[in-house]
């Protein structure tokens, strides 16, 4: 197997490859860009016109997605995979990831959309390189640009596997893509409404790319994710990668869910009315007092079949705690 194909042995090592490009058999031009990125082009005549950035490791602590690309890496360095895409490998955040941490000072997923720039040490300027790696990616005119940011989520979640879509003025949201969402393994997929500070929504608003944050399972370290079942993505991945992905316009037993509010925590007097266990998608019935804050008052939940997602009171003041979700219909979409 080529060196190249190594990318997370060497990310975890914290080495610089010796050769910085390397081809297959078959013409696969790999090429190490920077730590943790490695870019993978098909021979001229295999390409297909796609585009696919596959993100993992934007928190270190989150191995299932990092060991998943790491699989599809060998297998194209080994020659078992046949690109007809070029795709974009990236370790999101290296050192977090040797370390074994979701992140080193700041949490790099909210450090997107220009928010690296009022912020501060090796995370801010990490943000800024990925996000310049991903525009210089996608810089080629008339191609298809797809992105998956695979994650594993802190907590349990009462649905497993699902995916959050990032929003854009003037952007619909497409039924293709959540078709093959649902194709790839996800139960659910949460329609955003509102611009966002995340990778994913980076290369949705800024570069035009379909673009999407997978959560996969719950976080483990390295060698631990048996429990985490990604065979379904896996699959999918390797049909997108190689150009022979089946169509489908099924959405059957995909739940879609829209925004209500951002649960904003504002100072240190905030308080989180939820268990420390409590799982992803719980259902909160109307008139519980899900929140308090010196600043903010009181959140009381008014919304019909309300459900909490990400909630975390230990965040830093001025960023989300939590997102209340409803139930919504495919309606409006492309």
């Amino acid at each position: 197997m080529l060196a190249l194909g190594k990318l997370l042995e060497l990310t975890l090592a914290g080495r610089e490859p010796a050769e910085k490009t390397q081809t297959t058999v078959e013409g696969v031009r790999l090429r190490w860009l920077s730590e943790g990125a490695l870019e993978v082009r098909p021979p001229e005549a295999r390409d297909n016109g796609s585009d696919v950035l596959l993100s993992s490791g934007i928190h270190g602590n989150e191995t299932a997605p990092i060991e998943l690309l790491d699989r599809l890496l060998h297998d194209i360095a080994r020659g078992d995979l046949k690109p007809r895409a070029r795709i974009l490998f990236l370790f999101g955040n290296p050192e977090a990831m040797r370390r074994g941490e979701r992140y080193l000072e700041t949490d790099v997923n909210r450090l997107f959309n220009g928010r690296h720039e009022q912020s501060s040490g090796p995370e801010a300027l990490r943000a800024a390189e990925l996000e310049q790696l991903a525009r210089s990616f996608f810089s080629l005119p008339d191609r298809s640009r797809l992105h998956y940011d695979l994650h594993t989520a802190i907590r349990g979640s009462k649905i497993e596997q699902f995916a959050l879509y990032p929003w854009k003025e003037g952007r619909q949201h497409s039924r293709r893509e959540l078709a093959r969402l649902r194709a790839a393994g996800m139960e659910a997929v949460l329609l955003q409404n509102k611009n966002s500070i995340t990778f994913s929504a980076f290369t949705y608003e800024q570069l035009g790319a379909e673009a999407f944050t997978l959560e996969l399972g719950k976080a483990r370290p390295f060698g631990q994710n048996q429990g985490v079942n990604v065979s379904r993505l896996e699959t999918r991945l390797k049909q997108i990668i190689e150009g022979d992905e089946p169509e489908t316009e099924s959405l059957d037993g995909l739940q879609l869910f829209s925004v209500s509010r951002e649960v904003i925590k504002h100072s240190d007097a905030f308080i989180l009315h939820l268990p420390a266990d409590v799982e992803n998608f719980s259902e909160l019935k109307k008139g519980y007092l899900l929140a308090e804050d010196i600043a903010k008052s009181r959140w009381v939940i008014e919304e019909e079949g309300a459900r909490i997602i990400f909630p975390n009171p230990k965040v830093k003041n001025g960023l989300r705690a939590g997102i209340l979700i409803v139930p919504t219909t495919d309606a409006g979409l492309a």
